[in-house]
């Protein structure tokens, strides 16, 4: 099983990526059953997953940027490691923070599901625009 954090090729079956220890399930929002991932039902209660968010666990860059970026993002790091450059490179950066007035007030009595589906609406608002000028999240 390709590991969805650094794609290393595991043994099937484990749990946990035997490169950089990533999750390798996911569990049944309705049931709690381990599923791994990339099914599209749960194989004890056949919830459909197709729609299920990863969890925190799981979410990785690769899931949300996009396919061109990511390309670029694992080349550039691939080759700072055939330079074996430990110390990096300089650049020029410009770093964005953002925060949604009133989020904690608006989510602090809703369920971890409620408050995820009011929230990632604008997080993705967000993360498409850093993505539109080619910027990483």
């Amino acid at each position: 099983m390709e590991c969805p954090k650094c794609r290393f090729d595991n043994r099937e079956g484990i749990k946990f990526c035997e490169e950089c220890g990533a999750a390798l399930e996911l569990n049944c929002p309705k049931c709690g059953a381990k599923i791994p991932l990339g099914r599209k039902f749960c194989g004890e209660c056949a919830t459909p997953l197709k729609d299920q968010a990863p969890t925190p666990d799981t979410q990785t860059p690769l899931s949300y940027t996009p396919p061109h970026l990511a390309e670029r993002i694992l080349a550039e790091k691939k080759a700072l490691e055939d330079r074996a450059s430990p110390e990096g490179e300089r650049k020029t950066i410009t770093a964005l923070f953002a925060d949604i007035k009133g989020s904690m007030e608006l989510i602090e009595d809703l369920d971890p599901e409620e408050a995820r589906s009011i929230i990632d609406p604008a997080l993705k608002l967000m993360m498409d625009a850093v993505h539109r000028y080619d910027g990483y999240v």
